[in-house]
Parts: C-alpha cells; sequence; structure tokens
C-alpha cells in the first residue's frame, strides 16, 4: 500500500514537470517565431551625392622661415659706449645711429691733421706759383704735392677711425635685445644688437628631385604657421631655386619671398608651405565622415531603393562598398574608385550600419560640409 502510493506521487510529479515543460516550450517556440517576424525599424541617417569637382593640385613642404636681411651688429674697433641711440625691439632706418664709442682721442688727432692738411696745401700752392716762374725747382714742386697727399691720408685715418666707432644701422629693420651699457667697453666684433630686415620675408624649404619639374620661378606658395592667427594664410612666390640637388637627401632647395607686413612671421619660425600648381585635377568627392575606416578596407553605404512589399511602398537601404581612397581635402575625401558620380551615400552614422539595412533620409540635421573649413574654436 505505501509503495503504491509512492508510485502515484512520482507519476504525479512527472506529469507536473511534463506539463510545465510542454508550456515553456510553446512559449519559446511563439517568441521564436514573432521574432523571425519582427523587423528592425529604418536608421535615420544623413546622405550626400557622389559629386565630380577640381581640386587645386598642391605640393606641400615644411619650410624655414630667414630674414631677408638679418645681422647682429658688432663693434669693428675697440673702445668705450659713451651713448646708445637705440631703444630694443623698434624699428631703425638705414644710416641711424645705434651706438657711439670714446672718438676724443681721434677727434684730437683728425684737429690736428686738419690743421696739416691746410698747411700742406698752402705750401702746395706756392710751390705751384712759383714753379710757373721757374724760381723753384720741379722736385720741390713735386716734394709739396706728396705732402699735401700724406696729411690728406693722415686726416682720412682720423676720420675712418671715429666712423667705425660711431656705428650706425647697415639697413632698415627692426632691432632686438640690446647687448651693451654706457660705460662698457667693448671689443672688436663684440655683439652690440640683432638687426633683422621682417618685410619681407623669405621661407626656405626643399622638394625631393622627382618633383623638380613641377617647381618653377614665379609660383604661387601659401604658408601657414601656428604663429598667425587662426586660419590666416599668407602668399608669396617662389624667388630662387638651388641649382644643385643635395646629395645626401636627393632634395632641392627652394626659396620662396611672402609679404609679412604686420611682422608675425619671425626668422627661425618654421612654417608650413603649399606650393599651387597651375593645373587642377578632377576628383569625385564624398564627406570624409562617409568613410567606415577599417584595417582591411576602406567602405561607404551608398543609399538604393529597396523593393516594394505588397501593399507596402518602397523605402531605402544600403549597400556597403569598399572603395579606394585618394586625397583628403578639408571636410570631404577623393574617391579614386568603388563609387560613382551622383551616386548617393550615407554622409553621417555609417558606424551604426550593416550591409542591406533599412534607412531613412533625412538632411535636415545634416552638417555643412566644405573644402575650407574654419572651426570657431581651433
Amino acid at each position: 500500500m505505501k509503495i503504491k502510493s509512492i508510485l502515484l506521487c512520482g507519476a504525479g510529479v512527472v506529469l507536473v514537470f511534463g506539463v510545465l515543460a510542454g508550456i515553456k516550450a510553446l512559449q519559446i517556440r511563439a517568441m521564436i517565431n514573432q521574432g523571425k517576424q519582427m523587423k528592425m525599424p529604418p536608421e535615420i541617417v544623413t546622405a550626400a551625392k557622389a559629386q565630380p569637382d577640381s581640386w587645386e593640385s598642391l605640393i606641400t613642404a615644411v619650410g624655414s622661415l630667414e630674414a631677408v636681411q638679418g645681422v647682429v651688429v658688432t663693434a669693428e674697433m675697440t673702445g668705450k659706449v659713451t651713448a646708445i641711440a637705440f631703444e630694443p625691439g623698434t624699428r631703425v632706418k638705414a644710416g641711424d645711429l645705434l651706438v657711439q664709442q670714446d672718438v676724443s682721442a681721434e677727434t684730437a688727432q683728425l684737429r690736428a691733421a686738419e690743421a696739416a692738411v691746410a698747411l700742406a696745401k698752402i705750401n702746395f700752392e706756392r710751390s705751384k706759383k712759383m714753379l710757373s716762374t721757374k724760381v723753384v725747382a720741379e722736385s720741390s714742386y713735386d716734394n709739396a704735392e706728396a705732402q699735401l697727399k700724406q696729411a690728406q691720408a693722415q686726416a682720412d685715418t682720423f676720420r675712418a677711425a671715429i666712423a667705425k666707432k660711431t656705428i650706425r644701422a647697415p639697413f632698415s629693420g627692426r632691432l632686438g635685445i640690446r647687448l651693451v651699457n654706457i660705460g662698457q667697453i667693448i671689443k672688436e666684433a663684440e655683439a652690440i644688437v640683432s638687426l633683422q630686415a621682417l618685410e619681407p620675408i623669405f621661407v626656405n624649404f626643399s622638394v625631393p628631385q622627382q618633383q623638380l619639374p613641377l617647381i618653377r620661378l614665379g609660383l604661387e606658395v601659401r604658408i601657414t604657421s601656428d604663429a598667425l592667427p587662426s586660419g590666416q594664410v599668407v602668399t608669396g612666390k617662389i624667388t630662387a631655386l638651388n641649382p644643385n640637388v643635395e646629395a645626401a637627401s636627393r632634395n632641392i632647395k627652394v626659396q620662396a619671398t611672402v609679404a609679412n607686413p604686420d611682422e608675425l612671421l619671425r626668422p627661425g619660425m618654421f612654417a608650413n608651405v603649399a606650393i599651387v600648381q597651375p593645373i587642377q585635377n578632377p576628383v569625385l568627392a564624398i564627406p570624409a565622415t562617409s568613410v567606415l575606416y577599417a584595417p582591411y578596407s576602406d567602405s561607404v553605404f551608398i543609399v538604393e531603393d529597396a523593393k516594394a512589399e505588397e501593399g507596402g511602398k518602397a523605402g531605402k537601404v544600403v549597400r556597403q562598398q569598399f572603395v579606394r581612397l585618394g586625397e583628403k581635402r578639408g571636410d570631404f575625401v577623393a574617391v579614386l574608385s568603388g563609387v560613382k558620380a551622383e551616386e548617393t551615400v550615407v554622409s553621417t552614422g555609417v558606424f551604426k550600419l550593416r550591409n542591406g539595412q533599412s534607412v531613412v533620409v533625412d538632411n535636415s540635421l545634416a552638417p555643412e560640409f566644405k573644402l575650407a573649413p574654419k572651426p570657431k574654436d581651433s
């Protein structure tokens, strides 16, 4: 009797578990069928057409700025500084007095030499008159002439010494930091101040030898630098090419002259150089944000019309297309292969798409793509 009760209880438990398992299996099957019938809602994207365009052909390089004229003004003779006639950092003109050294000894010697010149000139004129009347010998006349020239040369020597101790600007430009003080005895070749002519200014750069046929005098160059206000571009022209190619690098040095009216560019700075070629290249441009970059290959999503279902209307789907890219310019990138002109590509949000996915194109929030963007916060 007890064994029969246990068997009945076991059978009841098995029956309950069987019923529960059947119910759960029916629920899972219903969920699977529902999942198969459920369709993902279309993804909202922005799109743009691949547009044929022509871009300027540029040769880029990194250059170094150099003053058209630049020198560190030095003393030609040893002497004591008696006057400093300039303010550091100011502009000066050619011939402006910079530093005066002590010339008291040379001035006194010059006065004596000028007196000797005056006396020698009187003796020479007297000998000249007396020679015409045959009163003196021709040798006396020659001696008087030689003494006059010797006295004049002596006076010129002292004038030259005074000029060397009167240090003037050799050309117009902007001065640097003063390196001497009043009362200081400066020796020959000792630095006084830097003087640089900054308007215009040179930019020197190198290009590979294979690009030499594309470089010639007069081509426009565009200069950008982090020393310039954001987005400002300075233009100039190529004015010189080295006649030789550097043996170590196989590069040729090029020099361009650039306007620098505000003197924002200074010698020693580096700058980005773009040489503008006269011929423009035809390209097929798409927004750079259209590209899904990947290690194996880059791709884009092309928007196509989907087949209309019965009782419904046609929508849009995307097709993933691998592409080969060219130059990037601003917000755009050139497509070398994989996309045809006027094909519509997804311009934003490509990372969340998959091949064959349904999409809805909404360009109301599409960003503005530019070839030369100027970000406000850059």
